[in-house]
Protein backbone atom coordinates (compact mmCIF):
# COMPACT_ATOMS: atom_id res chain seq x y z
CA UNK A 1 0.00 0.00 0.00
CA UNK A 2 1.03 3.61 -0.38
CA UNK A 3 0.31 6.20 2.29
CA UNK A 4 -0.11 9.85 1.34
CA UNK A 5 0.19 12.28 4.25
CA UNK A 6 0.42 16.10 4.12
CA UNK A 7 3.53 17.94 5.15
CA UNK A 8 3.11 20.56 7.84
CA UNK A 9 5.98 23.03 7.63
CA UNK A 10 6.60 24.10 11.20
CA UNK A 11 10.34 23.57 11.32
CA UNK A 12 13.40 24.15 9.21
CA UNK A 13 14.69 20.58 9.40
CA UNK A 14 13.09 19.85 6.03
CA UNK A 15 15.90 21.72 4.32
CA UNK A 16 18.40 18.96 5.04
CA UNK A 17 16.39 16.40 3.06
CA UNK A 18 17.26 17.45 -0.48
CA UNK A 19 15.91 14.28 -2.04
CA UNK A 20 12.38 14.74 -0.78
CA UNK A 21 9.40 15.60 -2.92
CA UNK A 22 6.99 17.26 -0.52
CA UNK A 23 3.78 19.23 -0.69
CA UNK A 24 2.95 21.80 2.00
CA UNK A 25 -0.59 22.21 3.22
CA UNK A 26 -2.45 24.59 5.47
CA UNK A 27 -4.21 21.89 7.49
CA UNK A 28 -4.74 22.83 11.12
CA UNK A 29 -4.55 19.45 12.90
CA UNK A 30 -4.90 18.87 16.60
CA UNK A 31 -1.57 17.52 17.89
CA UNK A 32 -3.20 14.26 19.01
CA UNK A 33 -4.31 13.65 15.42
CA UNK A 34 -0.78 14.20 14.16
CA UNK A 35 0.65 11.93 16.83
CA UNK A 36 -1.76 9.19 15.75
CA UNK A 37 -0.86 9.61 12.09
CA UNK A 38 2.85 9.51 12.86
CA UNK A 39 2.54 6.35 14.96
CA UNK A 40 0.54 4.68 12.20
CA UNK A 41 3.12 5.71 9.62
CA UNK A 42 6.03 4.20 11.55
CA UNK A 43 4.05 1.01 12.22
CA UNK A 44 3.12 0.58 8.57
CA UNK A 45 6.69 1.16 7.46
CA UNK A 46 8.05 -1.34 10.00
CA UNK A 47 5.55 -4.02 9.02
CA UNK A 48 5.86 -3.57 5.25
CA UNK A 49 9.64 -3.52 4.80
CA UNK A 50 9.67 -7.10 3.47
CA UNK A 51 6.99 -6.57 0.83
CA UNK A 52 7.51 -6.05 -2.90
CA UNK A 53 8.26 -2.46 -3.81
CA UNK A 54 4.82 -1.76 -5.23
CA UNK A 55 3.16 -2.86 -1.99
CA UNK A 56 5.46 -1.16 0.49
CA UNK A 57 4.42 1.72 2.70
CA UNK A 58 6.84 4.46 1.74
CA UNK A 59 5.98 7.28 4.09
CA UNK A 60 8.66 8.03 6.65
CA UNK A 61 8.66 10.05 9.82
CA UNK A 62 11.63 12.35 9.44
CA UNK A 63 11.48 15.00 12.12
CA UNK A 64 9.30 16.01 15.08
CA UNK A 65 9.61 19.16 17.13
CA UNK A 66 7.31 20.65 19.72
CA UNK A 67 8.15 24.32 20.24
CA UNK A 68 5.82 25.76 22.82
CA UNK A 69 2.47 24.01 22.83
CA UNK A 70 2.19 23.11 19.14
CA UNK A 71 3.37 19.93 17.54
CA UNK A 72 5.31 20.49 14.36
CA UNK A 73 6.00 17.58 12.13
CA UNK A 74 7.49 16.84 8.80
CA UNK A 75 6.07 13.68 7.31
CA UNK A 76 7.31 13.20 3.81
CA UNK A 77 7.09 10.70 1.03
CA UNK A 78 10.60 9.61 0.19
CA UNK A 79 11.83 7.30 -2.50
CA UNK A 80 12.86 4.18 -0.60
CA UNK A 81 15.68 1.81 -1.42
CA UNK A 82 14.21 -1.44 -2.67
CA UNK A 83 14.58 -4.00 0.10
CA UNK A 84 14.55 -7.52 -1.31
CA UNK A 85 14.42 -10.79 0.63
CA UNK A 86 15.37 -14.05 -1.04
CA UNK A 87 15.73 -17.58 0.34
CA UNK A 88 19.15 -18.56 -1.02
CA UNK A 89 19.57 -21.83 0.88
CA UNK A 90 16.24 -23.63 0.85
CA UNK A 91 16.94 -26.39 3.35
CA UNK A 92 15.44 -27.45 6.66
CA UNK A 93 18.12 -26.61 9.21
CA UNK A 94 16.81 -27.62 12.63
CA UNK A 95 18.72 -24.74 14.24
CA UNK A 96 20.64 -22.75 11.63
CA UNK A 97 23.08 -20.40 13.37
CA UNK A 98 26.45 -18.62 13.43
CA UNK A 99 26.63 -17.22 9.85
CA UNK A 100 30.08 -15.92 8.85
CA UNK A 101 30.96 -14.55 5.41
CA UNK A 102 34.23 -15.76 3.88
CA UNK A 103 35.28 -12.98 1.54
CA UNK A 104 38.11 -14.73 -0.31
CA UNK A 105 36.06 -17.83 -1.10
CA UNK A 106 32.72 -16.09 -1.60
CA UNK A 107 31.12 -18.54 0.80
CA UNK A 108 28.83 -18.38 3.82
CA UNK A 109 29.87 -20.50 6.78
CA UNK A 110 27.20 -21.56 9.29
CA UNK A 111 26.08 -24.42 11.55
CA UNK A 112 23.05 -26.56 12.22
CA UNK A 113 23.34 -26.95 15.99
CA UNK A 114 20.85 -29.76 16.37
CA UNK A 115 22.16 -31.82 13.45
CA UNK A 116 25.78 -31.39 14.66
CA UNK A 117 26.89 -30.01 11.31
CA UNK A 118 29.13 -27.24 10.01
CA UNK A 119 28.10 -26.06 6.55
CA UNK A 120 29.49 -23.86 3.79
CA UNK A 121 27.35 -22.36 1.03
CA UNK A 122 29.00 -21.21 -2.20
CA UNK A 123 27.25 -18.05 -3.40
CA UNK A 124 28.36 -18.55 -7.01
CA UNK A 125 27.29 -22.17 -7.44
CA UNK A 126 24.63 -22.46 -4.75
CA UNK A 127 26.28 -25.67 -3.56
CA UNK A 128 26.30 -26.54 0.16
CA UNK A 129 29.11 -28.61 1.67
CA UNK A 130 28.63 -30.26 5.06
CA UNK A 131 30.93 -31.66 7.74
CA UNK A 132 29.47 -33.71 10.59
CA UNK A 133 31.32 -32.86 13.80
CA UNK A 134 29.77 -35.35 16.22
CA UNK A 135 28.41 -32.95 18.85
CA UNK A 136 26.12 -29.94 19.14
CA UNK A 137 28.08 -27.12 17.53
CA UNK A 138 27.05 -23.65 18.69
CA UNK A 139 29.33 -21.59 16.49
CA UNK A 140 32.18 -21.69 13.99
CA UNK A 141 34.77 -19.03 13.15
CA UNK A 142 37.66 -18.82 10.66
CA UNK A 143 41.24 -19.27 11.82
CA UNK A 144 44.05 -17.07 10.48
CA UNK A 145 46.39 -20.00 9.96
CA UNK A 146 43.72 -21.98 8.12
CA UNK A 147 40.73 -24.10 8.97
CA UNK A 148 38.18 -23.17 11.61
CA UNK A 149 37.61 -23.01 15.36
CA UNK A 150 34.46 -24.56 16.80
CA UNK A 151 32.50 -24.02 20.00
CA UNK A 152 31.51 -27.67 20.17
CA UNK A 153 29.68 -29.40 23.01
CA UNK A 154 31.51 -27.93 26.01
CA UNK A 155 34.89 -27.61 24.33
CA UNK A 156 36.78 -25.46 21.90
CA UNK A 157 38.16 -27.40 18.93
CA UNK A 158 39.95 -27.07 15.58
CA UNK A 159 38.24 -28.18 12.38
CA UNK A 160 40.32 -29.19 9.38
CA UNK A 161 37.76 -28.78 6.62
CA UNK A 162 39.61 -30.74 3.95
CA UNK A 163 40.30 -33.72 6.20
CA UNK A 164 36.95 -33.36 8.01
CA UNK A 165 38.88 -33.77 11.24
CA UNK A 166 38.05 -32.24 14.62
CA UNK A 167 40.83 -31.76 17.21
CA UNK A 168 39.98 -30.69 20.76
CA UNK A 169 41.70 -27.66 22.29
CA UNK A 170 40.26 -27.24 25.79
CA UNK A 171 37.04 -27.98 27.68
CA UNK A 172 34.82 -25.76 29.87
CA UNK A 173 31.82 -26.33 32.19
CA UNK A 174 33.22 -29.74 33.08
CA UNK A 175 30.91 -29.94 36.12
CA UNK A 176 27.81 -29.47 33.94
CA UNK A 177 27.27 -32.51 31.77
CA UNK A 178 24.01 -31.12 30.35
CA UNK A 179 25.59 -27.94 28.97
CA UNK A 180 26.68 -27.00 25.46
CA UNK A 181 28.17 -24.01 23.69
CA UNK A 182 25.93 -21.62 21.81
CA UNK A 183 26.77 -18.45 19.87
CA UNK A 184 30.32 -17.16 19.51
CA UNK A 185 32.37 -14.64 17.57
CA UNK A 186 35.96 -13.42 17.19
CA UNK A 187 36.84 -10.03 18.67
CA UNK A 188 38.93 -7.35 16.86
CA UNK A 189 42.13 -8.70 18.45
CA UNK A 190 41.58 -12.30 17.30
CA UNK A 191 40.14 -13.83 20.50
CA UNK A 192 37.16 -16.18 20.33
CA UNK A 193 34.28 -15.21 22.64
CA UNK A 194 31.62 -17.90 23.10
CA UNK A 195 28.99 -18.71 25.71
CA UNK A 196 27.27 -21.79 27.07
CA UNK A 197 23.77 -22.84 28.09
CA UNK A 198 22.00 -25.97 29.28
CA UNK A 199 20.53 -28.30 26.68
CA UNK A 200 17.06 -27.22 25.61
CA UNK A 201 14.05 -29.04 27.03
CA UNK A 202 12.04 -27.50 24.22
CA UNK A 203 13.03 -24.66 21.87
CA UNK A 204 14.08 -21.66 24.02
CA UNK A 205 13.22 -23.56 27.24
CA UNK A 206 16.22 -24.45 29.43
CA UNK A 207 17.35 -25.02 32.97
CA UNK A 208 18.05 -21.47 34.11
CA UNK A 209 21.40 -19.90 35.10
CA UNK A 210 23.62 -22.76 33.93
CA UNK A 211 25.65 -20.94 31.27
CA UNK A 212 28.75 -18.77 31.21
CA UNK A 213 30.65 -16.51 28.80
CA UNK A 214 34.21 -17.48 27.88
CA UNK A 215 37.11 -16.23 25.78
CA UNK A 216 39.60 -18.51 24.03
CA UNK A 217 42.87 -16.60 23.65
CA UNK A 218 45.44 -17.11 20.90
CA UNK A 219 47.65 -19.11 23.28
CA UNK A 220 44.66 -21.46 23.87
CA UNK A 221 44.11 -20.28 27.44
CA UNK A 222 40.51 -19.64 28.48
CA UNK A 223 39.04 -16.82 30.55
CA UNK A 224 35.61 -17.05 32.15
CA UNK A 225 33.95 -13.63 32.23
CA UNK A 226 30.78 -14.44 34.20
CA UNK A 227 28.24 -17.19 34.85
CA UNK A 228 24.52 -17.41 35.77
CA UNK A 229 23.62 -17.14 32.07
CA UNK A 230 20.41 -18.64 30.67
CA UNK A 231 21.04 -18.76 26.90
CA UNK A 232 24.30 -17.09 25.89
CA UNK A 233 23.66 -15.63 22.48
CA UNK A 234 24.43 -12.74 20.11
CA UNK A 235 27.59 -10.68 20.56
CA UNK A 236 29.62 -8.05 18.73
CA UNK A 237 31.89 -5.04 19.20
CA UNK A 238 31.55 -1.36 18.34
CA UNK A 239 33.59 -0.13 15.34
CA UNK A 240 35.75 2.00 17.65
CA UNK A 241 36.51 -1.14 19.74
CA UNK A 242 35.33 0.52 22.96
CA UNK A 243 32.15 -1.44 23.61
CA UNK A 244 31.04 -5.07 23.68
CA UNK A 245 27.39 -5.95 23.01
CA UNK A 246 25.85 -9.12 24.39
CA UNK A 247 22.57 -11.05 24.54
CA UNK A 248 21.43 -13.47 27.22
CA UNK A 249 18.23 -14.44 25.44
CA UNK A 250 15.89 -15.01 28.36
CA UNK A 251 16.70 -11.59 29.78
CA UNK A 252 14.87 -10.22 26.71
CA UNK A 253 17.39 -7.44 26.26
CA UNK A 254 20.69 -6.41 24.70
CA UNK A 255 23.43 -5.38 27.15
CA UNK A 256 26.54 -3.29 26.61
CA UNK A 257 29.92 -3.47 28.37
CA UNK A 258 33.04 -1.36 28.30
CA UNK A 259 35.67 -3.33 26.36
CA UNK A 260 39.47 -3.26 26.50
CA UNK A 261 40.88 -4.44 23.17
CA UNK A 262 44.36 -4.93 24.64
CA UNK A 263 43.34 -7.43 27.34
CA UNK A 264 39.94 -8.56 26.07
CA UNK A 265 38.36 -7.70 29.42
CA UNK A 266 34.79 -6.43 29.71
CA UNK A 267 33.18 -4.45 32.57
CA UNK A 268 30.45 -1.98 33.53
CA UNK A 269 27.48 -4.00 32.23
CA UNK A 270 24.27 -2.09 31.56
CA UNK A 271 21.07 -2.46 29.58
CA UNK A 272 21.11 -1.10 26.03
CA UNK A 273 17.77 -2.29 24.62
CA UNK A 274 14.70 -4.04 26.06
CA UNK A 275 12.64 -6.16 23.69
CA UNK A 276 9.09 -5.12 22.98
CA UNK A 277 6.32 -7.66 23.55
CA UNK A 278 5.80 -8.66 19.90
CA UNK A 279 9.50 -8.78 18.95
CA UNK A 280 10.17 -12.30 20.19
CA UNK A 281 13.37 -13.53 21.84
CA UNK A 282 16.70 -11.77 21.18
CA UNK A 283 19.08 -14.11 19.37
CA UNK A 284 22.16 -13.60 17.18
CA UNK A 285 23.31 -10.17 16.05
CA UNK A 286 25.80 -8.24 13.98
CA UNK A 287 26.94 -4.64 13.60
CA UNK A 288 27.12 -2.41 10.54
CA UNK A 289 29.77 0.11 9.50
CA UNK A 290 27.69 2.93 10.98
CA UNK A 291 27.86 1.31 14.42
CA UNK A 292 24.23 0.19 14.48
CA UNK A 293 23.28 -3.27 15.74
CA UNK A 294 21.16 -5.75 13.80
CA UNK A 295 19.40 -8.29 16.01
CA UNK A 296 17.63 -11.46 14.88
CA UNK A 297 14.41 -12.04 16.81
CA UNK A 298 13.60 -15.71 17.43
CA UNK A 299 9.84 -16.36 17.22
CA UNK A 300 9.55 -12.75 16.07
CA UNK A 301 10.24 -13.35 12.37
CA UNK A 302 12.35 -10.25 11.91
CA UNK A 303 15.66 -8.50 12.29
CA UNK A 304 15.69 -5.13 13.97
CA UNK A 305 18.24 -2.33 13.76
CA UNK A 306 19.16 -0.67 17.06
CA UNK A 307 21.00 2.60 17.61
CA UNK A 308 23.42 2.06 20.53
CA UNK A 309 23.63 5.80 21.15
CA UNK A 310 19.91 6.14 21.89
CA UNK A 311 18.96 2.56 22.75
CA UNK A 312 16.08 2.80 20.28
CA UNK A 313 14.95 0.54 17.47
CA UNK A 314 15.26 2.43 14.21
CA UNK A 315 14.32 -0.19 11.60
CA UNK A 316 12.51 -3.51 11.30
CA UNK A 317 12.76 -5.99 8.45
CA UNK A 318 10.19 -8.79 8.56
CA UNK A 319 11.00 -12.22 7.11
CA UNK A 320 8.66 -14.99 5.90
CA UNK A 321 9.65 -17.30 8.78
CA UNK A 322 9.15 -16.93 12.54
CA UNK A 323 12.31 -18.55 13.86
CA UNK A 324 14.98 -16.12 12.70
CA UNK A 325 18.16 -16.98 14.62
CA UNK A 326 21.16 -14.87 13.55
CA UNK A 327 22.50 -12.53 10.88
CA UNK A 328 25.70 -11.28 9.30
CA UNK A 329 26.75 -9.05 6.43
CA UNK A 330 28.44 -10.45 3.34
CA UNK A 331 28.77 -10.24 -0.41
CA UNK A 332 31.52 -8.52 -2.37
CA UNK A 333 31.12 -5.20 -0.56
CA UNK A 334 29.34 -6.45 2.58
CA UNK A 335 26.08 -4.79 1.52
CA UNK A 336 24.10 -8.04 1.70
CA UNK A 337 22.69 -9.42 4.92
CA UNK A 338 22.36 -13.16 5.51
CA UNK A 339 19.82 -14.40 8.06
CA UNK A 340 19.73 -17.96 9.41
CA UNK A 341 16.58 -19.62 10.69
CA UNK A 342 15.31 -22.74 12.46
CA UNK A 343 12.45 -25.19 12.14
CA UNK A 344 12.91 -27.28 15.31
CA UNK A 345 9.62 -27.55 17.18
CA UNK A 346 7.43 -26.66 14.21
CA UNK A 347 4.59 -29.08 13.43
CA UNK A 348 3.34 -29.96 9.94
CA UNK A 349 0.68 -27.25 9.96
CA UNK A 350 3.19 -24.58 10.92
CA UNK A 351 5.68 -25.83 8.32
CA UNK A 352 2.97 -25.76 5.64
CA UNK A 353 2.49 -22.05 6.35
CA UNK A 354 6.23 -21.37 6.43
CA UNK A 355 7.82 -23.90 4.06
CA UNK A 356 11.15 -22.03 4.00
CA UNK A 357 11.66 -22.31 7.78
CA UNK A 358 15.20 -23.49 8.45
CA UNK A 359 16.49 -21.80 5.30
CA UNK A 360 18.96 -18.96 4.88
CA UNK A 361 17.77 -15.62 3.56
CA UNK A 362 19.62 -12.85 1.75
CA UNK A 363 18.46 -9.27 2.28
CA UNK A 364 19.56 -6.58 -0.17
CA UNK A 365 18.73 -2.89 -0.45
CA UNK A 366 19.30 -2.03 3.22
CA UNK A 367 21.48 0.93 2.28
CA UNK A 368 24.19 0.03 4.83
CA UNK A 369 27.25 -2.19 4.82
CA UNK A 370 28.76 -4.53 7.36
CA UNK A 371 32.24 -4.99 8.78
CA UNK A 372 34.37 -7.96 7.62
CA UNK A 373 34.57 -10.67 10.30
CA UNK A 374 37.74 -11.24 12.32
CA UNK A 375 39.67 -14.52 12.33
CA UNK A 376 40.96 -16.38 15.37
CA UNK A 377 44.62 -15.52 15.91
CA UNK A 378 45.77 -18.82 17.47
Amino acid sequence: MYIELPVLFGCTAIKQYADLVSFPCDYSCHEAVWAGLLSLTVLLYDRSAHLPKNERATTLLLHIEKPGSSLFACVCRKKMSSIKIECVVDERNKIGESPVWEEKEGTLLYVDIQEKQVKRWDAASGHVQTVNVGAHVGSVVPRKSGGYILALGTRFAFLDWEKKKVTDIISVDQDKANNRFNDGKVDPAGRFFAGTMSMEIRPAEVERHQGSLYTLHADHSVVKHFDQVDISNGLDWSPDHKHFYYVDSLSYRVDVFDYDIHSGSICNRRVLYKMEEDEGIPDGMTIDSEGKLWLACYNGGRVIRIDPETGKRIQTVTLPVDKTTSCCFGGKDYSEMYVTSACLGMDDKWMAKQPQAGGIFKITGLGVKGIPPYAFAG
